[in-house]
């Protein structure tokens, strides 16, 4: 038997298998990464437009990557020395952080207060005076990431610090879960990578009441779906009347039975026994029909 050798799959071509780590086995689901991704792209935009305004220098953000990491990984992919920008949330003791390169926070400095930028300034911490410049530029930043999440964080954040070493900060714990927003920053001619740490607990949480809001006002509306495709009895009646045990026991073939209904008086349409119209009998063809005269209101309905 032949073998095609150009069927057999080559070692290169073989896909890379990656370790389940069972450490860190919380996921995002595709719904909410796909909720995550607009959101930081929404995030993008709103912020390359305020920054733009502010350091008067054009700016464009886009996403590159969305992950579910612990703060110990995030921060070894982080340069030794940077900018983290650091937002408390209210009432929580969770923290929000935006990263970016020292050289760029100091670019937007000197072009905040009209300078310009010649060559890439050297990376050193910033002086109480520059931080206070940063903190001023990034409250922007902060309003638009809330905006856009829209709801996936509590309103009112506000910078709690500006921190340069990722090791020392002590903004979440080692194992703590984060979820980290990789963006391209393009601004005065050159592109930077920024990050967008956020307590993963906190998004979650949001994710959970949302998705349980969701449930709840979905239930009036299930249950009407559920009673209008409820089959249900329909009868076509005349006006009862009481009678004795022995006058059913006795029935024959031929016996008439008359009952209080006046000839020219409409019948009565009814649901489990309870009249809802009145109709008079007319045909559909070959069958019987009947012709809704009137309908009944409903007795705890209020009067117009």
């Amino acid at each position: 038997m032949a073998v095609d050798d150009g069927a057999l799959a080559s070692p290169s071509e073989t896909p890379e298998v990656e370790p389940y780590d069972f450490g860190r086995s919380t996921t995002l689901s595709r719904e909410h990464t796909r909720m995550l991704e607009v959101a930081f792209e929404t995030f993008s935009r709103q912020w390359g437009s305020r920054l733009s305004a502010r350091v008067h220098s054009r700016a464009h953000a886009s996403l590159e990557q969305l992950s579910l990491l612990t703060y110990d990984d995030y921060a070894r992919t982080l340069p030794a020395t940077t900018t983290m920008v650091v937002y408390a949330l209210p009432e929580s003791d969770e923290r929000i952080v935006v990263q970016l390169p020292l050289s760029l926070a100091i670019e937007w400095i000197m072009q905040m207060l009209g300078g310009r930028v010649d060559a890439s300034p050297d990376e050193r911490p910033l002086t109480p005076i520059e931080q206070a410049l940063v903190r001023g530029l990034m409250g922007d930043g902060g309003d638009a990431l809330t905006t856009a999440l829209d709801g996936l964080l509590p309103a009112g954040i506000s910078i709690a610090s500006i921190q340069h070493s990722p090791l020392f900060a002590q903004v979440a714990g080692p194992n703590d879960l984060v979820i980290v927003a990789r963006l391209s920053l393009r601004s005065s001619g050159s592109t930077s990578d920024v990050t967008v740490m956020l307590p993963a607990s906190v998004v979650l949480d949001a994710f959970a009441v949302g998705r349980a809001e969701a449930a709840d006002a979905a239930v009036p509306g299930l249950v009407r779906s559920h009673i209008e495709r409820t089959p249900i009895e329909l009868a076509l009646r005349l006006t009862p009347r009481p009678v004795l045990p022995r006058e059913i026991l006795d029935l024959a073939v031929g016996d008439v039975l008359t009952f209080p209904h006046p000839a020219d008086r409409p019948l009565e349409l009814t649901v489990d026994g309870v009249p809802i119209a009145t109709a008079a009998v007319g045909a559909s063809g070959a069958r019987l029909a009947c012709v809704i005269t009137a309908t009944t209101p409903d007795p705890e309905s209020p009067e117009e």
